[in-house]
């Protein structure tokens, strides 16, 4: 596809007209999105509205009840669990609302578990995991409990843990939403520009309009379904 004679890339990930439900509760009513490769969109909505159900679908945490999801060129939907949970510690970035972290490991522990769930060697897990602590001047916290950290600390340290594998896409959902408006603000910032750097794809989940104007793109979710001109999800 070209736009004035200029090349368009095609969509790294897709949701094609997806269902979601919980019991009678339908979540998600024929909701399609496109996100490009290095692209930062940000999806609103109101609580209740279905915006984190639709993202634990582009990440493979869900498989939707009716509908697609591709990434890269591929059904997401239909891979084993074993193969979506290989995406989720090898190619997926995770940036949950409290961090996610174990409390029983140390700073650099967390940071380096997703190498070392994907069989890397320790040391180089573990200097890896180091370059990254150094880089969001957490270093000196590395061997720390992580409830010993503040809540703007913790959320670094999970931005660590999301970009230490080099994922192509990073999940985030409400990652500001424990911390003050200052701290979210430059929690945000620093995710961003990270990812950027890194080249991945940030899809964050957030009702904060100052989140989501360090994005590229909105699109906004109500009563599980999505309002994105972008779209292509019955074009193929």
């Amino acid at each position: 596809m070209t736009v004035d004679g200029l090349p368009v890339p095609g969509p790294l990930l897709e949701a094609r007209s997806v269902d979601r439900s919980y019991g009678r509760t339908q979540a998600l009513r024929e909701a399609s999105l496109s996100v490009t490769a290095g692209e930062i969109l940000a999806i609103m909505g109101p609580s209740g509205s279905g915006k984190s159900t639709l993202l634990h679908c582009l990440a493979g945490i869900f498989t939707p009840d009716a509908g697609e999801i591709w990434f890269d060129g591929r059904r997401l939907d239909l891979l084993s669990d074993a193969r979506r949970s290989e995406l989720r510690r090898t190619t997926f970035g995770f940036v949950f609302q409290f961090g996610q972290l174990v409390p029983e490991l140390t700073v650099a522990d967390n940071v380096a578990l997703p190498l070392l769930l994907g069989r890397a060697r320790r040391k180089q897990a573990y200097q890896r995991a180091g370059g990254w602590l150094k880089r969001l001047e957490l270093d000196e916290w590395s061997e720390r409990r992580t409830g010993e950290l503040s809540g703007g600390q913790a959320q670094r340290v999970a931005i660590a843990r999301a970009l230490v594998t080099r994922p192509k896409v990073i999940f985030a959902d409400e990652p500001t939403g424990a911390l003050d408006s200052l701290t979210g603000e430059k929690v945000m910032e620093l995710l961003v520009s990270l990812a950027r750097q890194e080249g991945a794809t940030v899809i964050v989940v957030t009702h904060d309009a100052r989140v989501a104007a360090c994005a590229d793109r909105e699109v906004m979710v109500r009563d599980g379904k999505v309002t994105d001109p972008y779209a292509s999800a019955a074009v193929r």
